[in-house]
């Protein structure tokens, strides 16, 4: 295993129509290399000698779109476990049912973390509504995974989909949560532009905080991410692609040529990982 990609949307759930903001998003990446479906991606991570963390996002109070579930991840996981680890994702306007979701999705499907996206679920991170999921986390021993920075989700689109970017600002959305939930592992998933220094702060701030490279080509990751990612936050940094959105193998081909010293490189790619899903 050459790598372990932290950030793996699954394919649609083949019983469920696309969700509205699909081709926003694959006009924004362009992607080329969009798996037919789960089977076709577990084939693409196996020639790729990588593990992959999988979740799906369930925006149904904001969209009203059907989300693929996390029965359905659960059951790619259970068919590939050489291949994907599941994160679960629930609905966070959800309240009690949203907190049983996840507790079920833990202990009876496996899966290992929770995948929440404050732009697309439209709701402040911060807000004490949702600090019964991350108390939960924390008592269950999952991480969670907040998406940062800016969204792709809505571009183009008029008023952007109605998505809003504030929601996914590292402060005082994420370094509200690390300060209340100092046992809770966060890892914040892409480099958090227009907050690169926001982020960075957070990250070397709360020990509990982490942060993934994923959505973002690596010569366009800004250099101030590269330079502390080569110092003090070498042991924070993870790699994640985006898939499909963006091809692991092409991203470390990126990252190849980028002046990462030495020891740092197995760090972003493997070992940090490791530590974040204990394994």
């Amino acid at each position: 295993m050459i790598a372990i990609d932290m950030h793996v949307h699954v394919p649609r759930n083949p019983n469920f129509p696309d969700v509205e903001v699909e081709q926003s998003l694959k006009n924004y990446f362009k992607p080329t290399d969009v798996p037919k479906d789960a089977d076709d991606m577990a084939a693409k991570y196996k020639v790729w000698d990588m593990l992959a963390v999988i979740f799906s996002v369930d925006t149904q109070t904001a969209t009203g779109d059907v989300p693929d579930g996390n029965e359905y991840v659960a059951n790619i996981v259970k068919k590939y476990p050489e291949q994907f680890i599941g994160f679960a994702t629930v609905d966070p306007w959800m309240g009690k049912s949203a907190l049983q979701e996840l507790e079920n999705s833990v202990k009876n499907l496996g899966l290992k973390g929770l995948k929440l996206h404050p732009t697309h679920q439209a709701f402040q991170p911060n807000d004490t509504l949702f600090y019964p999921l991350y108390d939960a986390c924390a008592q269950l021993g999952v991480p969670v995974l907040f998406h940062s920075g800016f969204a792709a989700c809505g571009v183009g689109m008029p008023g952007g989909g109605g998505f809003k970017l504030k929601y996914s600002a590292p402060i005082p959305g994420i370094d509200d949560i690390a300060a209340d939930f100092p046992s809770l592992t966060i890892i914040m998933a892409h480099p958090a532009w227009p907050w690169i220094e926001e982020q960075i702060a957070v990250a070397l701030h709360k020990p509990n905080v982490y942060l993934d490279l994923s959505g973002w080509a690596p010569r366009f990751i800004p250099q101030a991410l590269i330079r502390e990612t080569n110092t003090r936050l070498k042991e924070k940094v993870l790699f994640g692609s985006d898939f499909p959105y963006l091809p692991p193998d092409k991203w470390l081909r990126e990252f190849d040529a980028l002046e990462i010293r030495e020891g740092i490189r197995e760090k972003v790619l493997l070992e940090n990982a490791k530590k974040v899903l204990k394994l």
